[in-house]
């Protein structure tokens, strides 16, 4: 028995502004869950977080629910995360931070952010409807967004 398969499709923040070193945005999380056991996968206590330099920043709660045997289901997520202080950008003397870093130079290219987004899915497949199996899966993505305007420049999952 195969564990659910998560894909990230995308990763958007449709509301970002950066003020006195304090960072504010909305985070949006588009994935792909794909079942593909000849059961249903039944999901609880399942949750989307969201890290920054070690922290957690965001947190939701992903409702209960069920997926077909074979089948993909599509979830998406949005919240928003509440102000919280960001790194200082790299310094004269080339030091930086890990996850405040000076862009490569090119057109639009400023100093960038990376967070971390954690999905985890956690449910029971019954197997024969009898036999109760314990099911978790997990997808983890490092996002680099540019902070002066909140674009994604890239994610990695």
């Amino acid at each position: 028995m195969a564990n659910p398969k998560i894909a990230v499709n995308s990763v958007k923040f449709p509301a970002f502004s950066l003020s006195n070193g304090t960072v504010n945005f909305t985070f949006f999380q588009h994935v792909a869950v794909l079942n593909p056991n000849r059961y249903p996968f039944s999901h609880y206590d399942s949750s989307l977080q969201l890290y920054y330099s070690g922290s957690q920043v965001g947190f939701m709660f992903i409702p209960a629910g069920q997926i077909p045997p074979g089948r993909t289901q599509y979830m998406s997520a949005t919240f928003n995360v509440r102000s919280f202080p960001v790194a200082p950008m790299q310094s004269a003397s080339g030091a930086t931070t890990a996850t405040a870093v000076s862009g490569g130079g090119g057109i639009g290219m400023g100093p960038t952010l990376e967070l971390e987004s954690r999905m985890k899915l956690v449910g029971t497949m019954k197997v024969l409807m009898v036999f109760a199996h314990h099911v978790e899966s997990r997808a983890s993505c490092r996002v680099t967004i540019e902070i002066s305007d909140g674009s994604v420049l890239g994610y990695h999952c």
